[in-house]
C-alpha cells in the first residue's frame, strides 16, 4: 500500500463539523453547483498565475511586500500556511447546503534535486511511507505519464471516527524545466460503515456530510539550495449551523492550519530522507 502524498493532504485539511452522528445529510444540486462555480473560478486563476511572468507559486500574487516577506520566511525554514478568504470575511465559504474550506501552504525543501523530487511525486508506486489518516492507496489506472487515477481509502477520526472509499483524477504539467505543476481532483467520495463484518458503501452524498469533494493543486519551482513547494486545497462539507459557527469555527480553523503545516513538514522530512538514501 503506498501514498501519494499531494493527494493525502486535501483529506488532512478536510473540515470535521460538528453534526449529529448517524444523522444522515443530503448533497443538493445547488450544493453542487456552487462548489463547481467556485473551482472553476479558482482553477481559472490558478491558469492564469501559472501563465504569468509576474510570479508562479500563488504567495507571488499578493501584494509585493506580503510576497517577498513569505518568500523569505519559507526560504528560511518556516512553513507557511493560511486560510484563503473566498468571501472576503473571517469564515468559509457557506453555500447552499454547503460549506467550502480554502487553505494554502507552502514549504522550503533543502539540499534536494528538483528532478528526483518530481520523479518521486509522479511515480506513488515509489513511496512505501503512510501516514495514519490513510489505510490503502493505489494507482488504478495510467491514462498517460502525466495523468492516473488513484484510490485512497482514508479514515478520519474527530468526534466520530469516519472511513471513505475514494478515487481521485492526477494530473501534472511542466511550466519549463524548473516549475511544474500538478491537480488531484476527487471523482469519487463514498461514506464506508461496517456491516455484518464486512464494509458498506453509503450513497454519495447521502451520508454524514463531512466530506463531499476534495481536490487539491500543487506547484513546485526550483530555487537556489532545493524547491519550493506550494500546495492548495479545497473542500465541500455539510453547512455549519449559524448557532455553532462562533464555537466551531476557531476549532475547525486550528486543526486546519496544524495538517497542513504537519503535511508539508512531512513532505520535506521525506523528500530528504530519500533524497540522501539515493543512490549518487
Amino acid at each position: 500500500m503506498k501514498l501519494n502524498f499531494f493527494v493525502l493532504s486535501a483529506v488532512l485539511v478536510v473540515c470535521s463539523v460538528t453534526a449529529t452522528p448517524g444523522k444522515t445529510a443530503e448533497l443538493r444540486p445547488e450544493t453542487v453547483r456552487a462548489w463547481n462555480d467556485y473551482v472553476a473560478s479558482r482553477e481559472k486563476q490558478i491558469a492564469a498565475e501559472l501563465k504569468s511572468s509576474k510570479g508562479f507559486l500563488a504567495m507571488d500574487f499578493q501584494n509585493q511586500r506580503e510576497a517577498a516577506a513569505e518568500r523569505r520566511a519559507v526560504l528560511a525554514g518556516e512553513v507557511s500556511v493560511k486560510r484563503m478568504d473566498p468571501a472576503g470575511g473571517k469564515s468559509d465559504f457557506q453555500i447552499p447546503g454547503g460549506t467550502i474550506h480554502h487553505w494554502r501552504g507552502a514549504v522550503f525543501i533543502p539540499d534536494v534535486s528538483f528532478e528526483f523530487a518530481m520523479h518521486r511525486i509522479r511515480q506513488p508506486e515509489l513511496e512505501t511511507e503512510m501516514q495514519e489518516d490513510v489505510l490503502e492507496s493505489r494507482v488504478l489506472e495510467r491514462m498517460s505519464p502525466d495523468q492516473y487515477r488513484l484510490f485512497l481509502k482514508l479514515k478520519r477520526t474527530q468526534i466520530i471516527t469516519v472511513v471513505y472509499n475514494t478515487e481521485h483524477l492526477v494530473r501534472f504539467a511542466k511550466h519549463g524545466e524548473d516549475k511544474h505543476s500538478s491537480s488531484s481532483v476527487s471523482v469519487k467520495i463514498a461514506e464506508v460503515e461496517q456491516s455484518g463484518g464486512g464494509e458498506r458503501e453509503k450513497p454519495e452524498g447521502n451520508d454524514n456530510g463531512f466530506l463531499w469533494r476534495m481536490n487539491s493543486y500543487w506547484r513546485y519551482q526550483k530555487a537556489p539550495g532545493g524547491i519550493l513547494v506550494e500546495c492548495e486545497t479545497i473542500t465541500l462539507s455539510r453547512s455549519i449551523p449559524f448557532l455553532l459557527e462562533g464555537l466551531t469555527r476557531p476549532i475547525i480553523n486550528s486543526v486546519a492550519g496544524e495538517s497542513m503545516e504537519r503535511t508539508l513538514r512531512e513532505l520535506r522530512g521525506r523528500m530528504v530522507k530519500q533524497w540522501s538514501a539515493a543512490p549518487s
